[in-house]
């Protein structure tokens, strides 16, 4: 039976939220004022997501989405509102979980910042998921968030398509030869990685001829079920590299090494850090492939850096090296580390699940003067900053908008030992 809704506020997934009695509907596109009409929903007992649903009445917030898939592909969901309003949801957003006022510093650019996109191949179409589907995709031409070249390679993709006649990948069947299109850049230096992420299958050789502009060509191989974008490197043409530059420091970009997706942004984050970095010796754990580590020995720091993934340790090694700085980066993990009073300043940049609980342990027994948290989930962070505010208090902070369009933000918080205690 359809309902109608006003949508009250924006849940922190930056979802509409409107009240069918006393449950909460949450309605994806949507604004503070809209009226909403809706048809289908799915869930249960106090959260209810509307599907099918249309807008009786538009706020006065919503303003004309600059991409013509906003609101059914699933990367951007709050594209309707404009940017300022976008950037008070997530300072309100991060006030809510941390307990504090945070700027959130706007993104320098809000189309074409984003230096990596994974285009999905399919039946259903050549482009990105359709919101709250796993098992549909939105038809593209482009992507305003990525660039100009985006539309280039999608069209060079669908003319080998055409003439090759490969097969495209059946996701509900977990059937076909082709799966992924990854797209990389080099926002700062202009250079453009493709990667073909297929089946195990044979690739016609004329492949690579389609990309003749790019700077670096890609196969890449995924022999499991699993619906990844990435897979075993079967062959390259052009680069092994691409390059991206984040003030004087230069990055080589690998498709199976991780990167922050906004360059622009990037630059702003690794300055944060190293401004609250203190002292001379500095551990970068979670290092990567050296995204801080890299940085702050560029400015004179004695970096040491631990990272559990090995391609990415070696990776961080090479950006040491062609950056001509003095860095030490090994394999270890988050639950092993000790000695961490020998460092001045101790920077954690953990993923989406936070700190392990071992490493709050021991921060806490080994009590390093000065502590940087990075993290892409404030959630996780305020978990962390509860446990650790046990002997550190927080000295400064900073939300950065890595991600325009949608509800992520990225903070940086700058931590120092309790004294007196």
């Amino acid at each position: 039976m359809p309902f109608e809704i006003e949508i009250k506020s924006l849940s922190d997934e930056g979802l509409g939220v409107g009240l069918l009695g006393k449950k909460k509907v949450y309605v994806p596109f949507s604004a503070p004022g809209d009226l909403v009409r809706v048809y289908k929903t799915r869930g249960k007992k106090r959260k209810i997501l509307a599907e099918e649903f249309e807008f009786l009445r538009r706020s006065d917030l919503v303003v004309n989405p600059a991409c013509p898939y906003a609101g059914k592909c699933g990367g951007c969901l709050l594209q309707h509102l404009p940017y300022d309003e976008q950037i008070r949801f997530k300072e309100a957003k991060l006030g809510r979980l941390l307990g504090m006022d945070i700027k959130v510093i706007p993104s320098p650019k809000i189309f074409g910042h984003r230096n990596r996109i994974d285009v999905v191949i399919s039946t259903k179409g050549i482009g990105f998921r359709r919101y709250g589907t796993w098992w549909d995709a939105v038809e593209i031409d482009h992507c305003p968030i990525f660039g100009d070249s985006s539309g280039r390679v999608l069209s060079s993709l669908r003319e080998f398509i055409e003439d090759h006649r490969v097969t495209l990948y059946e996701l509900q069947k977990n059937e076909g030869f082709l799966r992924y299109i990854v797209i990389r850049e080099g926002k700062f230096t202009g250079e453009l990685m493709v990667n073909l992420v297929t089946s195990p299958g044979e690739l016609p050789q004329e492949f690579p001829n389609y990309f003749d502009y790019a700077d670096s060509v890609y196969w890449s191989v995924n022999r499991t079920p699993s619906d990844v974008s990435y897979g075993e490197i079967k062959r390259f043409w052009g680069e092994e590299y691409i390059k991206e530059k984040l003030g004087d420091v230069v990055y080589l970009i690998h498709p199976n090494s991780f990167f922050q997706t906004n360059s622009y942004q990037a630059f702003n984050l690794v300055e944060a850090v190293s401004g609250f970095s203190e002292g001379g010796r500095v551990l970068d754990l979670y290092s990567g492939v050296g995204t801080f580590g890299v940085y702050l020995a560029r400015r004179g720091f004695e970096v040491e850096g631990i990272e559990v993934n090995p391609f990415a340790v070696e990776m961080a090694r090479r950006n040491a090296q062609i950056n001509g700085v003095e860095a030490d980066f090994k394999v270890g993990s988050d639950r092993d580390v000790e000695g961490l009073s020998r460092y001045d300043t101790v920077v954690v940049d953990p993923p989406r699940a936070g700190l392990h609980p071992k490493l709050v342990e021991r921060i806490l027994k080994d009590e390093p003067e000065n502590l940087i948290y990075v993290s892409c989930n404030p959630e996780t962070l305020v978990r962390d900053l509860n446990q650790l505010s046990k002997k550190y208090s927080v000295l400064d902070a900073m939300g950065l908008d890595m991600f325009p369009h949608t509800p992520h933000v990225e903070v940086a918080v700058k931590l120092g030992l309790n004294r007196n205690q």
